[in-house]
């Protein structure tokens, strides 16, 4: 028994990184399944009910971005899989990694470079984190209106950039990203993550 993982949201400057984990049955199939960047929004929503209801088990992990913050992306990337893995009812024997990347080193696990493509478990999984993110952050927008994560789903994008320049960043973007040094009209600077993680232990 397989699990494919994929992640989504490692580029953005704002909103978790999430981690897909699928477990697809040994038979059966549905039609359209492929790298959730190569669908359009409409049909990742349709193939996300299609998968949930064939997949014999899958999850979602998440890493926020405080987390993201303190303790870099490899890390949080980890922390994410291990919270998607967790969350499996069915405990695989085999983990199935997009990449060429074994991130996943305390179970077995193999990398399949292009996975999303080639790989229809780690396909299911790179829509199933896709459209679960999406939906966060498209919650999120009505919170934090100005920065219209409705549409950019907290990637750079130009409104997003004027919204950072005017307001500055919100609670949910990763303050430790290069673009905080842009951000000369505010008071906000970038976060250091080595001081952020210490300061989140000596609070502990």
């Amino acid at each position: 028994m397989v699990v494919g993982i994929d992640e989504v949201g490692k580029g953005a400057w704002a909103g978790p990184l999430t981690i897909g984990a699928v477990v697809l049955p040994p038979s059966g199939r549905v039609k359209g399944i492929r790298d959730s960047k190569m669908l359009t929004p409409d049909k990742r929503e349709k193939l996300y009910d299609k998968i949930g209801e064939w997949a014999k088990d899958w999850s979602i992990g998440h890493a926020s971005a405080q987390e993201c913050d303190e303790l870099g992306m490899s890390e949080a990337q980890r922390l994410a899989t291990r919270r998607a893995l967790d969350l499996l009812t069915l405990k695989p024997d085999r983990v199935l990694v997009d990449g060429n990347w074994d991130y996943v080193d305390w179970v077995p696990s193999t990398t399949i470079i292009k996975g999303d493509q080639s790989c229809l478990s780690i396909a299911a999984a790179s829509i199933m984190a896709k459209v679960t993110r999406d939906r966060l952050m498209a919650a999120a927008a009505a919170d934090f209106p100005a920065y219209m994560f409705e549409n950019n789903k907290g990637y750079p994008a130009p409104q997003h950039l004027i919204a950072l320049a005017g307001y500055g960043p919100c609670v949910i973007h990763r303050k430790s990203w290069a673009f905080m040094d842009e951000l000369v009209w505010t008071n906000y600077r970038r976060v250091d993550r080595f001081r952020a993680h210490q300061g989140n232990l000596f609070a502990a």
